[in-house]
């Protein structure tokens, strides 16, 4: 967590997970590379190692560049993998005014003035307003010890923060198709959801969270099963 002169705190993306990332997997991806046509030899030396095909072409290779060449692609998946590690981490930017949330080029902005309670649900921020609608509900990446942080983050920009955790947490109940208590739209839409966890893009939860949220209900994953109620 970090704040700065700006008047505001940042959560996530900081400046060390950047060194780490941007420093650490280039310099893997380099050494890995560097090293590749020699652990070809090795590798087709052990009939029980997968992808012989490709690793006899490999050693077959012969000269220094065949090592540049390895050395430099590996080096520039790094850049990549690095990349797409800081795109897939959430970055939470709070301030007097709002709440910023980003996470794979995808933006929330929730307004201070709307927000009632802020609170931890486990792994996720969430933040309701008055009639106790979700506003955002984002999963963090901090370890334990920097998720301690994250009510002083809110509270030093007065929001609300709930050390309790959901006021509403006992509202919640576990979804079962068809759920007689739930409209057939909301209910169709719990079914698609609970498709979507089957999924490797996971956008379609999101989305059709937001879909529930215009019918009225609030709606929660743990281990794969969805738990909703109604808001008032």
């Amino acid at each position: 967590m970090s704040a700065d002169t700006a008047g505001q705190t940042t959560i996530g993306h900081s400046a060390a997970d950047k060194l780490l990332l941007y420093g650490g997997l280039p310099l893997l991806g380099l050494a890995l590379g560097f090293f590749l046509p020699r652990i070809a030899d090795w590798a087709v030396e052990q009939p029980w190692l997968p992808l012989q095909g490709p690793l006899e072409l490999i050693s077959r290779w012969d000269g220094w560049w065949v090592v540049a060449i390895f050395t430099v692609v590996g080096a520039l998946a790094g850049v990549l993998l690095a990349a797409i590690a800081l795109e897939d981490t959430l970055k939470v930017t709070i301030t007097n005014t709002d709440v910023e949330f980003v996470k794979n080029k995808v933006t929330t902005r929730v307004p201070r003035n709307q927000v009632a309670v802020a609170f931890l649900d486990g792994r996720e921020i969430v933040l309701q307003d008055a009639r106790s609608a979700e506003l955002a509900r984002e999963r963090h990446d901090q370890l334990k010890s920097e998720a301690l942080q994250i009510p002083e983050a809110f509270r030093t920009h007065s929001y609300p923060w709930s050390d309790d955790g959901d006021p509403h947490a006992d509202a919640f109940r576990r979804w079962v198709e068809d759920d007689p208590d739930l409209p057939p739209a909301a209910n169709a839409i719990l079914r698609a959801r609970s498709k979507a966890f089957t999924q490797s893009d996971k956008s379609d939860l999101r989305e059709l969270r937001q879909e529930l949220a215009k019918l009225d209900v609030a709606v929660k994953d743990k281990e794969k099963h969805q738990y909703w109620r109604a808001v008032p």
